[in-house]
């Protein structure tokens, strides 16, 4: 086992502990008054969209990919998407998301290349995700100075306390799926952590540990590590790193790019996708849109009950 197993695996032993061992703290959740996408990234938001929200990410892209010992190229594309919509209570989000491909594979092992065209979802699954921890709910303490430019520049211990949710669905896979590992489907559970830290300066940080197609052939670990910096009110640029590891593919990606806010209740973006390795190396380029209908009522608290 290299370096780069044993510490995925201790972040997954860490995650499923954290998961099953997590205080469930009620608070109130953040609505935003502009909307609130996972997007250009792939990690989720602490945060729900709000209730009687509802709210469409999609981002189509192009897949390129080359396996040197293994002598294949992959090309063609794809699609993200997902379906969010504020249930019940503030803190509550129910979501359908999933991402579906449709490429070449080109087998290089022969004097002739065999092509074999394939389509299907890589990824589709229904859930919920709660918002167990808000430390940014007292609004009152988190308003700016207005006499003082540095000190609302300066740094904040409270900011080392990150809005945590956690959330869990179910994955369907349909039967001799060519992105998913030989005999896995139906349903299987899929749990995740996510926290975010909103930053000084405009900085954002989110963090995602998933565990997904727990109890299949393919049990995949996952974490992402999403770093957002706002420019100015209509843009953002954005880094982040995703680790897999599974008995059927393993991976680190890196994702950059940036997002424009067009309105209250759209969003524009765009991102670029790569790794430094050739088992496979991968380059995906992808442009993206999100879109909220939004029917949010801010609910009139008693101070005194």
């Amino acid at each position: 086992m290299n370096y780069n197993e044993v510490i995925m695996k201790k972040l997954e032993i860490q995650f499923l502990l954290i998961v099953f061992f997590i205080p469930s703290t009620l608070i109130f959740a953040q609505y935003t008054d502009v909307i609130n996408s996972n997007r250009p990234g792939l990690s989720k938001s602490a945060f729900s969209v709000g209730t009687k929200v509802t709210q469409f990410e999609l981002g189509p892209y192009i897949v390129n990919e080359k396996h040197t010992p293994l002598q294949y190229e992959v090309s063609g594309f794809g699609a993200d998407f997902a379906v969010r919509y504020g249930f019940l209570f503030e803190q509550l989000e129910l979501n359908i998301e999933g991402i579906f491909q449709n490429d070449t594979f080109t087998d290089k092992r022969s004097t002739i290349p065999q092509e074999n065209s394939r389509s299907n979802f890589r990824t589709i699954a229904i859930g919920a995700k709660y918002l167990l921890l808000d430390p940014y709910k007292n609004s009152e303490n988190n308003k700016p100075n207005l006499y003082s430019y540095h000190a609302n520049r300066k740094f904040k211990w409270k900011e080392l306390i990150p809005a945590i949710s956690i959330y869990a669905g179910v994955n369907i896979d349909t039967k001799n799926n060519p992105y998913v590992a030989n005999g896995v489907e139906g349903l299987s559970p899929k749990i995740m952590l996510a926290t975010q830290h909103n930053l000084v300066g405009g900085w954002v940080v989110v963090m995602n540990f998933q565990k997904d197609r727990i109890g299949s052939d393919q049990s995949d670990f996952q974490y992402l590590l999403t770093l957002t910096k706002s420019v100015n009110q209509k843009w953002v640029v954005f880094g982040e790193t995703q680790g897999i590891k599974s008995d059927f593919y393993a991976d680190n990606l890196f994702r950059f790019g940036g997002a424009h806010l067009l309105s209250d209740n759209f969003q524009l973006d765009t991102a670029v996708t790569l790794n430094t390795k050739d088992t496979p190396s991968v380059f995906n380029i992808s442009l993206g849109a999100s879109y909220r209908i939004d029917f949010h009522e801010d609910k009139n608290i008693d101070d005194n009950n």
